[in-house]
C-alpha cells in the first residue's frame, strides 16, 4: 500500500555538535517504542535542531527571501541542484539504473552548458526529469540494513545507514574537493556558497513548514513518521517494500504479500509522484 510522503532525508541543518550537548535534558521515564530505542538522544537532538533553526537559520532565511528577487532565488536553487545531479548520476550507476543514469548525466550536461552553469533548468524543458538518488538509497539496494531511527545534530532525521550515506554524498560532490585542495580564497568562496545554499533552501521551505506545523500534533512524531515513510518511498521508487524494519515489527509477515525487491527500473514514471507526495522540510548537505 502506497503511503503519502511528507519530507525527505536531506539534513535540517549542517555541521555537528558534541554528544554531551545533545544528551542534555534527554532523560525520559517512558520506555522507547520498538522503532525508536534511542528516543532520549533523538528528542534532545530534535529540540536542539529546532532551537538553532528558530534562533538563527529561519530569521536569516526570511531576510534572504525578502531581499532576493524571485529569478535570482530560482537561479541559485537551480545552480546547486545541478551540482547535486553529479552525485545523483553516480548513485544511479551504483544502483545499476543505467537508463536513468544516462538521463541524469544528460540533464547535468545540458544545464551546465545551455543552462549557463545550471542557473537555468533547461533540461526540464526538453523532457529530462529530475531524480532523487543518494548514497543512503544505494546502500539499501546493496543490502545494508537501515538500523534504528536516529536524529543527528544539525542534520535532522536519519538512521545509521543514511548517516553513512551523507558521507558518501559529500565524496561525490566536486565542491568538497575544490574546498579541500584549493587556496584559502577558493575554500572561503566555497564555504560562502554552501552557506548561501543552506539559506536559499531554508527560505524555499517557509510554505511547506506552515503545512507541517498546521498538520502536526506532535512535531517530533510527525517528522519521524514522515521521514521513515518518505525514505521507504524513495528507496523503492514508489513501490511497496520490505525495507520497513523501522516502521513495523511485523515487517517479515507484511513482506510476504508485498514486493520483495526494490525496483531497478527507470524512475521517471514515479518521479512526478515523488514530487507530489514529498514536502522537503530540510536544508541541504
Amino acid at each position: 500500500m502506497k503511503q503519502t510522503k511528507v519530507i525527505t532525508r536531506k539534513p535540517l541543518l549542517l555541521s555537528s555538535l558534541t554528544l554531551a550537548i545533545t544528551l542534555t535534558g534527554c532523560a525520559t521515564t517512558t520506555p522507547p517504542p520498538e522503532n525508536d530505542p534511542w528516543l532520549g538522544w533523538n528528542q534532545g537532538a530534535h529540540s536542539f535542531n529546532d532551537h538553532i533553526d528558530k534562533g538563527i537559520l529561519k530569521p536569516v532565511a526570511k531576510g534572504y527571501q525578502w531581499i532576493t528577487p524571485t529569478f535570482v532565488n530560482d537561479g541559485i536553487t537551480n545552480f546547486f541542484s545541478n551540482i547535486k545531479d553529479i552525485g545523483v548520476t553516480i548513485n544511479d550507476l551504483l544502483q545499476f539504473k543505467l537508463n536513468q543514469g544516462g538521463m541524469d548525466a544528460g540533464r547535468f550536461l545540458v544545464n551546465s552548458t545551455v543552462g549557463v552553469a545550471g542557473f537555468i533548468d533547461v533540461a526540464k524543458q526538453v523532457d529530462l526529469p529530475k531524480h532523487d538518488e543518494d548514497f543512503g538509497q544505494t546502500l539499501s539496494v546493496w543490502g545494508v540494513p537501515a538500523g534504528n531511527y536516529l536524529v543527528l545534530p544539525f542534520f535532522g532525521p536519519s538512521n545509521p545507514r543514511d548517516a553513512l550515506g551523507i558521507v558518501g554524498d559529500a565524496l561525490f560532490n566536486p565542491l568538497t574537493y575544490v574546498s579541500a585542495f584549493g587556496t584559502n580564497v577558493i575554500s572561503g568562496a566555497i564555504a560562502g556558497s554552501k552557506a548561501i545554499d543552506i539559506v536559499d533552501r531554508r527560505a524555499n521551505l517557509m510554505t511547506t513548514e506552515k503545512i507541517m506545523d498546521e498538520g502536526s500534533v506532535n512535531r517530533y512524531d510527525f517528522i519521524k513518521n514522515s521521514y521513515l515513510q518518505n525514505r521507504d518511498f524513495l528507496i523503492h521508487d514508489g513501490n511497496s517494500s520490505q525495507d520497513v524494519d523501522l516502521l513495523d515489527e511485523n515487517a517479515d509477515e507484511k513482506a510476504k504479500t508485498g514486493n520483495s525487491k526494490p525496483s531497478k527500473q527507470n524512475k521517471s514514471s514515479t518521479d512526478s509522484n515523488k514530487t507530489k507526495h514529498s514536502l522537503d522540510l530540510s536544508a541541504p548537505k
